[in-house]
């Protein structure tokens, strides 16, 4: 596989750190991210219009106590350690896999995390996006032309 170096391109990007790291994490080889476990994002709908979120995390085998989820700026730390069993089991078929494991999840501007919980060996963070006032949309009237006073209308 071939490597690129983007490091003279950062000597460009200042002010752009977060799209920076986004952009290093999605070039990174297939075996540093890792695939346990799996997870899915969802796009709810919500009554009030706003834009909500749901990661959902199949964490079989870990309880509340072996989870940590972690909001460190726009990233999100969801990790798990699994306690290993007193005595030695000699199992037939290990299908369940209960190793420990860190997954971050890039987090896109006014995403906030409102809840966490786990049932039936699902983990579900429950997010939501909340623009601030100042930074939504807003409608600018039109004035008629009549309203304007135009050079014609100066006496000589």
């Amino acid at each position: 596989m071939r490597t690129i170096d983007f490091t003279p391109l950062h000597r460009f990007a200042v002010g752009f750190d977060r799209m920076q790291r986004q952009f290093d994490n999605a070039m990174q080889v297939d075996g540093a991210q890792p695939s346990y476990p799996p997870y899915n994002i969802e796009a709810l709908s919500a009554e009030d219009g706003a834009d909500k979120y749901r990661i959902t995390m199949a964490v079989a085998g870990f309880s509340e106590e072996d989870l940590d989820i972690e909001l460190k700026e726009d990233t999100l730390f969801v990790s798990g350690k699994a306690d290993k069993p007193e005595q030695e089991v000699q199992y037939l078929h290990h299908g369940i896999a209960g190793r420990a494991f860190e997954r971050r999840f890039e987090l896109a501007e006014h995403i906030k995390v409102l809840s966490a919980s786990l049932e039936n060996g699902m983990l579900h963070i429950e997010l939501v996006r909340e623009v601030p006032e100042e930074k939504k949309p807003r409608r600018i009237s039109i004035e008629p032309a009549s309203k304007v006073k135009g050079i014609e209308d100066k006496a000589a």
